[in-house]
């Protein structure tokens, strides 16, 4: 009787095991294909904007009229900007891609100092028109590139996840969708040089602003870092690889999982900093507040050596609290210098973190004289009157063209919302409107 009794529950033991060994299975697999339908999406969403963009650039050089051009060139400027977000979107981190985002960055500029001019006192000059004509033929064969790559991945059925597990580690191999972005990329370096005339592509010194204080450190020291850093125990296996040579920002990729865990993270290989990580794991009800967890998350940033960093936004979404810091000095925000964290408002532990815009975007400002010809008062006047300010400051923001300009930031109510404004401090140009969403809000699951 005893023998049959423990057989069942032994059945119903190794059953249940299978039925949990089941759905884990299916809940990573549903992890997976929502990854991979996001990469697929974004990648057709790219190539779908470079035909348009190849078309629109087609329609401004049969246009004549400035009433025309200007909204074509505002249209080219949007079309570029979303490009850039599709490409942020793919898993491309490890691959050098930087001169394709250049040359869709000299796009995008250009495009911008056209709309926003006055063509009918000064029109577009030969030249501009010749450099109009040498941009449609590169993004026509950037057009091309895509195209073939895009063929390849519904022929063959290829997945992104297969290209980053491919980049993650490595591996040798041909791999038809880095073979086709090598290739956009390779085209891509010759295609920079034409925007030089007009002050496009970058300079040298800003290059230098890649370049990262500290020592160059080994694997091993990055990877001693990562199991102080998460408290990992000596034993347990971290999955290691460099991004490839060409990358703007060459980082130590890390893996890892352990029974609670799963980790990846990103180490520089100049001076052994922090560029991101996330942490995944299960988390509990909410045991701490908003405001604690941003506590969390400043005492963390400290630990990691980022000085004078200052909240800036703060939300919930559930049982996580996202946060934005970014560095202050003499009571002036610098915003490019931006550090995203992640909180678990369970026990407070620090989920995920960015700091690559910190890491490309900071350096030494003493020797910038930002020009500051209007008092606040004189700013304040020029913010629309419906919108009531609440909160005032002195922040360094990029403007539209890339350049980094101080303003005065308003944040203020109205109709029921709250807005950030942005006015320049020199000339009193509005820079930039921005909504926030309510800094408590909390979206819980239905």
């Amino acid at each position: 009787m005893v023998r049959w009794i423990t057989i069942a529950v032994l059945s119903v033991l190794l059953l249940g095991i299978g039925i949990w060994g089941y759905q884990e299975h299916q809940d990573k697999d549903a992890v997976l294909v929502h990854a991979e339908n996001g990469y697929q999406r974004a990648f057709h969403d790219l190539t779908y904007r470079i035909d348009l963009l190849n078309d629109k650039i087609s329609t401004v050089m049969a246009t004549n009229t400035p009433e025309r051009l200007s909204p074509q060139m505002a249209d080219i400027w949007k079309i570029t900007s979303e490009a850039h977000s599709d490409v942020g979107m793919l898993p491309l981190s490890l691959l050098p891609f930087n001169k394709t985002q250049e040359f869709l960055n000299n796009i995008g500029e250009y495009s911008y100092r056209v709309a926003v001019r006055k063509l009918d006192d000064d029109p577009l000059e030969q030249k501009e028109l010749d450099y109009l004509a040498e941009l449609y033929e590169q993004s026509n064969e950037v057009k091309r590139d895509l195209r073939r790559v895009q063929h390849e991945v519904l022929n063959e059925g290829l997945r992104w996840m297969d290209v980053e597990m491919a980049l993650a580690t490595n591996e040798p191999g041909d791999n038809t969708i880095i073979d086709g972005f090598q290739t956009v990329e390779t085209n891509a370096e010759s295609y920079i040089e034409a925007g030089s005339q007009f002050g496009l592509t970058a300079t040298a010194e800003d290059e230098k602003e890649l370049k990262l204080e500290g020592e160059p450190i080994t694997e091993e020291e990055a990877s001693q870092f990562i199991r102080k850093h998460f408290d990992l125990d000596e034993s347990l296996e971290l999955n290691v690889s460099e991004s490839m040579e060409g990358t703007d920002l060459p980082v130590y990729y890390f893996s890892f999982e352990n029974d609670t865990h799963r980790g990846y993270a990103e180490i520089t290989q100049q001076g052994g900093q922090v560029v991101s990580f996330i942490l995944n794991r299960d988390i509990q009800d909410r045991e701490i507040s908003l405001h604690d967890g941003m506590n969390q998350a400043a005492e963390h940033l400290k630990e990691l050596g980022f000085e004078n960093m200052e909240p800036t936004e703060s939300m919930q979404y559930e049982k996580i609290g996202v946060y934005t810091f970014v560095r202050t000095d003499d009571d002036v925000y610098y915003q490019p210098d931006r550090i995203q964290v992640k909180v678990a408002l369970d026990n407070g532990e620090i989920t995920a973190l960015s700091a690559r815009d910190y890491l490309v975007n900071h350096y030494s400002r003493d020797d910038v004289n930002y020009e500051q010809n209007l008092t606040e008062e004189e700013a304040k006047e020029l913010v629309n009157p419906a919108l009531e300010v609440e909160v005032s400051k002195l922040a360094v923001i990029k403007n539209d063209l890339g350049d980094e300009v101080l303003t005065y930031e308003f944040i203020g109510q109205a109709n029921d919302s709250t807005y950030k404004v942005y006015i320049n401090a020199d000339d009193g140009f509005e820079e930039g409107v921005e909504r926030l969403k309510n800094s408590e809000q909390i979206f819980e699951s239905s």
